[in-house]
């Protein structure tokens, strides 16, 4: 089953992380040695949070999301919580703490979904 849903223009993106509780956009660029190497961490995260909707776009594809999200390298990861940005990583990604704040932000969201 695909953890990340691919998505190939602005209009998807939007509809992506304005349509969830809470979601997740893992930001690429074409032939990004980083963002390949990356990844492969992130995916088994994101596959133990199923409550963010994961999504995946690649800069060559969308090169709008520079100006829309303020993206100044590749990766950068964001998440986003009833449509509001709540945490950004780029480029280097230390991974315990990214693991920590999903955590975090992911009790946050089961909490408010119970309620």
């Amino acid at each position: 089953m695909e953890i990340f849903r691919e998505l190939k223009s602005i209009e998807s993106v939007r509809a992506f992380y304005l349509g969830q509780p809470a979601s997740f956009l893992y930001i690429s660029s074409p032939d990004c040695a980083v963002c390949a190497s990356l990844f492969p961490q992130i995916e088994p995260i994101l596959a133990n949070h199923p409550e963010f909707q994961a999504g995946r776009v690649d800069l060559g594809d969308v090169p709008q999301i520079v100006g829309e999200f303020s993206v100044f390298t590749a990766p950068t990861l964001l998440l986003f919580v009833n449509g509001k940005e709540v945490h950004r990583e780029a480029r280097i990604v230390p991974i315990e703490p990214f693991k920590r704040k999903m955590e975090q932000i992911g009790d946050f969201v089961r909490t408010a979904e119970q309620q």
